[in-house]
C-alpha cells in the first residue's frame, strides 16, 4: 500500500480551489510512491469573534501539508494557523508542514526605531513550536527564514511568471529592460533579466513620509524599449504607479509589471487600471481573478512539485537553477 500523505485546507476559505488544484496535480501520476489524500479543516468564528478550528478526519501518524488562506485578515490568519498546528499536534499527526503562499506579519522584519516589536520573529517562534516545516514563496525579506528553528523553503515565483511570458507574450519580451522599483529589488530584477535576455534598470526614490513616494529617477536606458517592472508584492501600488509614469516620461514603450503577491489594499486596483501600465501580472498566492489590466498566473504546479519533492526526499533548490 502506498504511503498516505494528507493535503489539508479550509473548504470554506480562499485557499480551497488552490488546494484542490495542487491535490489533482499530485495525483496526476499514478506511478508515484505516495498517495495524496484531500482533507478538510473547519475554521469558523464563535459569536464573539474567537476562532474555532477542527480537523474533520483522522490524521494520526500521517504527514500533513496544511495550505493556509492568504486572503484572511492578518489577525485571523495568524491565530487560525496556530490553532490548526496545535490541533494537528494533539491529533498525533506526523510531520506538519505549513504551506503559506504569502506570509503575513513579515513586513516588520527589522528594528528601525526604538520600542517596536519584531513581528516576523514572533510568528517564526510560534510556528516553530509545533510545525515541522514551512513552505512559502518570495519572502519580503529572505533573511526572515533564519528566525525559524525548522526547515524553511522560500520558493521563487519568477520561473513560473517567465514561462507564462515566454508562452503568451514572446513579442513583448524581445529586447526587454527589467526594472526594479527600488534598490532593494535589484537582485530580483537581475534574476528576471538573466532568464529573459534583457538588461536591468533601477528606479530610485525618496519617501516624504510612510506610504508617500517623493521624487523618482530611473538609472538605466529605457528609451524605445519595452519594460517590465518586477516586485515581490503590490500593496497600495503607489510606488509602482509612480514608476510607470516616470518610465513613460523617459521614453519607454510598453510598460508592464509583475509581482508575486497582489495585496491590493485601499484603491490599488483602480490606481493600476488608470496608470501607464498596459498589463500587471500577479500570482494566486492570494486568491485573485483577472480584472482590468490584471492577469493571474497560478503557482499550483510549483507548490505541488515542492510537496512531491519533499515527500520523496528530493531537492527544492534544483527547481530554481
Amino acid at each position: 500500500m502506498k504511503n498516505e500523505i494528507l493535503i489539508l485546507a479550509n473548504p470554506n476559505g480562499g485557499s480551497w480551489d488552490f488546494t484542490k488544484r495542487i491535490y489533482e496535480k499530485l495525483n496526476s501520476n499514478p506511478e508515484r510512491e505516495h498517495k495524496y489524500l484531500l482533507r478538510e479543516a473547519e475554521i469558523r468564528h464563535f459569536n464573539d469573534g474567537e476562532i474555532f478550528v477542527k480537523i474533520l478526519k483522522n490524521v494520526r501518524e500521517k504527514p500533513v501539508f496544511f495550505i493556509h488562506d492568504s486572503l484572511m485578515n492578518p489577525q485571523d490568519w495568524m491565530v487560525s494557523l496556530m490553532e490548526v498546528n496545535d490541533a494537528l499536534m494533539r491529533s498525533n499527526a506526523g510531520k506538519i508542514t505549513n504551506i503559506l503562499p504569502y506570509i503575513k506579519y513579515s513586513r516588520q522584519d527589522r528594528l528601525t526605531e526604538p520600542r517596536v516589536p519584531l513581528t516576523s520573529s514572533i510568528l517564526a517562534k510560534a510556528i516553530s513550536l509545533e510545525a515541522s516545516r514551512v513552505i512559502t514563496t518570495d519572502l519580503h525579506n529572505p533573511a526572515i527564514a533564519g528566525a525559524y528553528d525548522i526547515p524553511f523553503d522560500n520558493l521563487k515565483a519568477y520561473p513560473t511568471i517567465i514561462s507564462y511570458l515566454k508562452k503568451n507574450y514572446p513579442e513583448f519580451i524581445e529586447d526587454i529592460v527589467v526594472v526594479a522599483p527600488d534598490v532593494g529589488g535589484a537582485e530580483m530584477a537581475k534574476s528576471y533579466a538573466k532568464r529573459l535576455g534583457g538588461t536591468v534598470a533601477i528606479a530610485t526614490k525618496s519617501r516624504e513620509k510612510e506610504g508617500v513616494v517623493g521624487d523618482m529617477t530611473i538609472i538605466g536606458d529605457v528609451r524605445n524599449k519595452n519594460v517590465l517592472v518586477v516586485d515581490d508584492m503590490i500593496d497600495t501600488a503607489g510606488t509602482l504607479c509612480k514608476a510607470a509614469g516616470v518610465l513613460r516620461e523617459n521614453g519607454a514603450l510598453k510598460i508592464w509589471a509583475c509581482a508575486t503577491h497582489g495585496l491590493f489594499s485601499k484603491d490599488a486596483i483602480e490606481k493600476l487600471n488608470s496608470s501607464a501600465f498596459e498589463k500587471i501580472i500577479i500570482t494566486d498566492s492570494l486568491s485573485q481573478k483577472n480584472q482590468g489590466k490584471i492577469e493571474v498566473v497560478s503557482l499550483t504546479n510549483l507548490f505541488a512539485e515542492a510537496i512531491h519533492r519533499i515527500s520523496e526526499g528530493g531537492s527544492i533548490s534544483e527547481l530554481f537553477l
